[in-house]
């Protein structure tokens, strides 16, 4: 059954079939209209009016991005029609509607080199394109449009889609031993998680109406905090249980596995200010990964 109340009009979700866009489809129940390109498509501004006037949304969620970090650093301008001025334009088409826009963001916008689980009210400061495109959107979205929420996520992964859980189960069914970065620190985060706390979110926002102390910046992630290299041995022995073999996983250093984008070392973030503001509480990461490995067995 949906968070949401079955009447009421309709929430209208961008991302195509992104892996947020795809849990909020299968957990939101019929209010979910979800749109993709080419219908919907940040590389041409005309279809954004168009498609807010055709399902005429009460809501609206922005699960749409470019998330190609390393591709972000050579192809900045499309990264930034996808993650600052088309964000930027949906907002402000939003505000002229009176819609309420939740924009979903990343833990890229910091640098990582805090020490300490970031707070919304920490500067941003962004080390790669795919960041700043992003810390800008997040500026510009808030600006055009009253009624904004930002989301900030990390480390998201799901049972469909592409993402780290599924690459490293689908790696340790082939190989008996793997290398994983094991110096950054982050929050991993289901999408059914992000897309149960956007859901919970909104259904606040239906029942009690909207209030101004609503709009502004909320980190949305897996409550915990672990490595890449803590969550593939963890998804790895969740994935030993249903029979699968359990490689060997070694913890390397990140200049060992060079990339062309500079990855923050710690992005933990605080979830806090979700649960004072609307009551939602994120899962701990460990139960929610064990969930995902489950359905992915479930569905093979």
């Amino acid at each position: 059954m949906s968070i949401l109340a079955p009447e009421g009009g309709p929430i209208l979700v961008t991302g195509g079939t992104g892996q947020l866009a795809t849990s909020l489809v299968n957990l939101g129940g019929p209010r979910i209209k979800c749109v993709g390109r080419p219908a919907f498509d940040f590389d041409k501004p005309e279809t954004l009016a168009a498609t807010l006037d055709a399902v005429k949304p009460v809501a609206v969620v922005n699960a749409a991005a470019w998330t190609a970090v390393d591709l972000a650093e050579t192809e900045q301008a499309g990264a930034t029609r996808a993650n600052t001025s088309g964000p930027a334009e949906l907002a402000r088409l939003c505000a002229e509607r009176d819609i309420p826009l939740i924009h979903v963001s990343t833990d890229y916008v910091f640098s990582g080199d805090k020490g300490a689980p970031y707070v919304e009210t920490d500067a941003v400061s962004p080390e790669t394109v795919y960041g700043s495109t992003k810390a800008e959107g997040e500026k510009l979205a808030l600006a055009a449009n009253p009624k904004t929420l930002i989301f900030r996520t990390s480390w998201v992964y799901s049972a469909h889609g592409k993402n780290f859980v599924r690459t490293m189960l689908n790696a340790g069914a082939k190989n008996p031993a793997l290398k994983v970065v094991g110096d950054q620190k982050g929050n991993p985060t289901s999408s059914d998680d992000l897309a149960r706390a956007i859901l919970s979110v909104l259904a606040v926002i239906e029942k009690d109406g909207w209030k101004a102390d609503f709009a502004g910046i909320y980190h949305v992630c897996g409550t915990g905090e672990t490595t890449w290299h803590g969550l593939a041995v963890a998804a790895l022995k969740d994935a030993a249980a249903h029979g699968q073999a359990m490689p060997e996983v070694s913890a390397i250093r990140t200049q060992d596995w060079p990339t062309p984008a500079k990855r923050p070392a710690d992005s933990r973030m605080d979830n806090s200010k979700l649960t004072r503001v609307f009551g939602v509480t994120m899962p701990a990461w460990e139960d929610s990964v064990k969930q995902t490995v489950d359905q992915i067995f479930t569905q093979a």
